[in-house]
């Protein structure tokens, strides 16, 4: 079971760090080309289009058995790379996932859930942290 571990974590590693240039890289591109690409977080929402198109790619290609990898390659592009690039395209691929199985009303409660949630995960973190800090005496 130590394969898929180190597939995944290599995977990963790539994937953060790919990440993480190109949404710098982006970013600035898009703000020097867009009004809006410096007032909006576009390297994210660029590299989160790139993730989920690749993922699509990828899944269909698999799906298709046009490309044929090793469950561990797999796992390494998918899961380890795509997941950490961006977990959005995951995201996104379970939901269509959830339709293609035929439950609409579960994908469109995951689809609309997450961010809903998410948005109200991060805000909870913010004041249990400012909470604590103040609790700690320094806040």
């Amino acid at each position: 079971m130590i394969q898929p571990a180190i597939a995944i974590g290599s995977g990963a590693v790539a994937g953060a760090l790919a990440r993480y240039y190109l949404t710098i890289g982006l970013g600035e591109l898009a703000s020097r080309l867009w009004p809006l690409g410096a007032t909006l977080p576009m390297g994210t929402f660029l590299v989160n289009l790139l993730g989920s198109f690749g993922m699509g790619a990828i899944a269909a290609l698999i799906g298709q058995q046009v490309l044929r990898l090793s469950p561990e390659l797999t796992l390494l592009m998918t899961v380890g790379f795509l997941g950490s690039f961006t977990t959005f395209s995951s995201y996104i691929l379970d939901t269509v996932k959830l339709m293609a199985e035929g439950r609409s009303h579960l994908a469109l409660l995951y689809w609309l859930g997450s961010p809903v949630c998410g948005f109200l995960g991060l805000q909870g973190g913010m004041r249990a942290s400012q909470w604590l800090a103040g609790v700690m005496g320094k806040g």
